[in-house]
């Protein structure tokens, strides 16, 4: 997967979670001498568990960022000559396949709504509500 906003975040969050329950571990095996570190313990393992579904859902998200937006260029040789057209195209993997998908002309449409268009496209392909 490319580095994306949601998929920088929801690694940040997995690290911590992971910090949390292993200071909650460290704080269980202090509870046998110490009793309010058992509540200490409970409290971390909450937090990180909450930290772990907050990251688990952002694996969505995370997934429907990770697509790219290009110009393909077309050259049409017509009587009058040779003439270029663009064209937005949208790439993106679905297991290990690459899937490429021909978004519109870039005389229709600028890079905000191609890339909005094929945010569109790969939701309806994973199944994710948007």
């Amino acid at each position: 997967m490319h580095k994306t906003i949601a998929g920088e975040k929801r690694k940040a969050l997995k690290a911590e979670a992971l910090e949390l329950a292993r200071d909650a571990k460290a704080a269980m095996r202090a509870s046998k001498t110490l009793p309010e570190a058992r509540k200490k313990a409970c409290i971390l393992e909450g937090q990180a568990d909450s930290l772990q579904a907050e990251a688990e859902a952002l694996k969505k998200a995370a997934r429907l960022e990770d697509l790219s937006v290009w110009v393909m260029e077309r050259a049409k040789t017509t009587k009058k000559g040779k003439k270029t057209y663009g064209y937005w195209m949208a790439s993106w993997r679905e297991g290990d396949r690459v899937r490429n998908v021909h978004l519109g002309s870039c005389a229709k449409m600028d890079q905000d709504v191609a890339m909005q268009k094929a945010r569109k496209m790969k939701a309806e392909v994973l199944g994710i509500s948007v």
